[in-house]
């Protein structure tokens, strides 16, 4: 996959966020858990962008495990809040979860793949 189309997904992937994001009940947990998981999605397409710019391949590396972290904890958020009941459609929250662990999976190859140029 070219950086451009793996960027590309990421948009995609906080667009959909910010979409599905809107369909939720008022309560307390669902805002919280609404606006920690636009932060996360939002700060991994951002590194992303900040990684294709890296100054070498320990700052592209960093900022590659940034955007895993967050992609990890953007999947956590949503399985609460299916377990929860919080979002009311499973179906865009079910295909979000699948992007979300595919583009978790892209990040830890390119995270190994870079790690060997070091070594």
């Amino acid at each position: 996959m070219k950086p451009i189309q793996l960027e590309d997904r990421l948009i995609q992937f906080v667009i959909d966020v910010i979409l599905v994001s809107r369909k939720i009940d008022e309560s307390f947990a669902s805002e919280h858990l609404a606006k920690q998981l636009i932060r996360s999605s939002t700060s991994a397409a951002l590194n992303y962008g900040e990684a294709r710019s890296g100054e070498s391949t320990r700052d592209f590396l960093h900022k590659m495990k940034i955007c895993l972290k967050e992609l990890r904890e953007c999947y956590i958020n949503m399985k609460i809040q299916k377990g929860a009941n919080l979002i009311t459609d499973i179906e865009a929250l079910d295909k979000l979860l699948k992007e979300n662990d595919e583009l978790i999976s892209i990040f830890v190859v390119s995270i190994k793949t870079a790690s060997l140029k070091l070594k």
